[in-house]
């Protein structure tokens, strides 16, 4: 377990904060993505990370001009300036600091409600570390992140361009690319992040991907071409070489270790290079493949991996929102439904969802999908027979939560005026 600076924690309690709801959303406005998000906790002292000194200043401004109090603190002000905001931030309540990763060690103030990562940061222990400053009352609280493919692009510029040996930015491009196979994971985030600390967890019920379902599709058979690639390469390359492999793209390298003449060479030409980054990326945040652990880069097959390749559990990956009401209910913050859908009605449904998920100690999607609970809503079944016709209810799902959705809906429509 990784012990950073002042803010370690020592133990598997405090590594797990189930009190935090932890949620990653693609980048698309970050001044009024963050807006929107303050204006759920108006009154609540909030910590928002930048990663420049200048979009600091900029964001503090930007709120303070929309009504939020907001101080900035960062390496490039005066010590007397920081001290001034840092005792403000902790003695009132209220104030939203935003700042650099220079703020934070050493800080406890307990009733911060939400953490919000305006840009991808570092590592996931960096994230770990910055997220675990909310909620220490207890209190429900926030960690929110925007994710954007430039912030990936800053990332890798920062490491090229460090003044550091080729091993250690070897290592902070692995650490890197973790953190991004945890913002494209369609799992459950706290499994994820508590796994990478080496913990074990049931699906947490409090994140974005068991409350909301990620989008995403069976990607069994691509994985297993990625295991061919990696079990047939040795186990002792990294991302790029067994995706030049899967791509069919014979390289130096490729051809001064035969690769090329591997059964896996050309095996995935059917996708691009970035799809084939993801993946991996996912496998690695699932724990089908495992990094070496000295840092040369290389992957390995993990228990879980070796189990996928015969086909014991399956592998689901996340998948971009192709469509344009997808898209615009992303920036909006909400799944794409019908205007007819009955929004009170559809909010019973998810919360009864959630409530029979973690009975059953698994995501939320497992139970139904979003679709199927706003097909739901739409065709308010009144018996078993109508329900069978609700889309996504198969004969399984129909005997185990049939009666319940049903009858969750006659309550709501007799308890709804006309």
């Amino acid at each position: 377990m990784p012990q950073h600076g002042e803010d370690r924690f020592n133990d598997a309690n405090q590594v797990d904060r189930p009190n935090i709801k932890l949620a990653i959303e693609p980048k698309q406005d970050s001044k009024r993505q963050l807006l929107n998000f303050i204006e759920r906790h108006q009154g609540r002292s909030g910590i928002v990370y930048c990663l420049s000194r200048k979009k600091t200043e900029e964001m503090a401004a930007f709120l303070e001009k929309n009504g939020v109090p907001a101080l900035a603190y960062h390496a490039g002000m005066s010590k007397e300036a920081r001290d001034a905001n840092q005792n403000a931030f902790m003695t009132l309540s209220g104030v939203v600091m935003v700042a650099t990763i220079a703020f934070g060690m050493g800080i406890d103030k307990p009733d911060v409600a939400y953490v919000f990562h305006t840009d991808l940061p570092g590592s996931l222990e960096a994230y770990y570390q910055e997220i675990g400053r909310a909620g220490r009352d207890g209190r429900a609280a926030e960690a929110h992140m925007l994710y954007g493919l430039g912030d990936i692009r800053m990332r890798r510029m920062f490491i090229d361009d460090e003044d550091a040996a080729v091993e250690h930015k070897r290592r902070s491009h692995g650490r890197l690319d973790t953190l991004i196979g945890y913002c494209e994971t369609a799992e459950c985030r706290r499994q994820v992040l508590l796994g990478y600390f080496g913990e074990e967890a049931v699906p947490c019920g409090n994140c974005d991907n068991c409350l909301e379902q990620a989008p995403r599709a069976d990607g069994t058979s691509e994985a297993r071409l990625i295991l061919a690639a990696v079990a047939q390469s040795g186990e002792r390359f990294g991302a790029g070489h067994v995706i030049d492999i899967l791509i069919g793209h014979e390289t130096e390298k490729i051809a001064a270790r035969g690769h090329h003449r591997l059964a896996a060479f050309g095996n995935g030409a059917a996708h691009k290079k970035d799809f084939w980054q993801s993946m991996i990326r996912q496998l690695v945040a699932n724990g089908f493949l495992m990094p070496d652990p000295a840092g040369h880069g290389g992957l390995a097959i993990a228990d879980k991996g070796h189990a996928l390749g015969r086909d014991e559990v399956p592998f689901q990956y996340r998948v971009e929102m192709r469509t344009r009401a997808a898209r615009r209910a992303a920036r909006a913050g909400q799944s794409p439904q019908s205007e007819n859908v009955d929004a009170s009605l559809l909010a019973a449904l998810k919360t009864l969802r959630l409530r029979l998920a973690k009975e059953r100690q698994v995501p939320a999607y497992v139970v139904f999908s979003d679709r199927t609970l706003i097909d739901m809503a739409e065709r308010r079944p009144q018996d078993l027979d109508d329900f069978a016709g609700v889309n996504g209810v198969g004969a399984a799902k129909l005997k185990e939560f049939g009666k319940a959705f049903v009858s969750a809906i006659a309550a709501h429509l007799s308890e709804t005026p006309g």
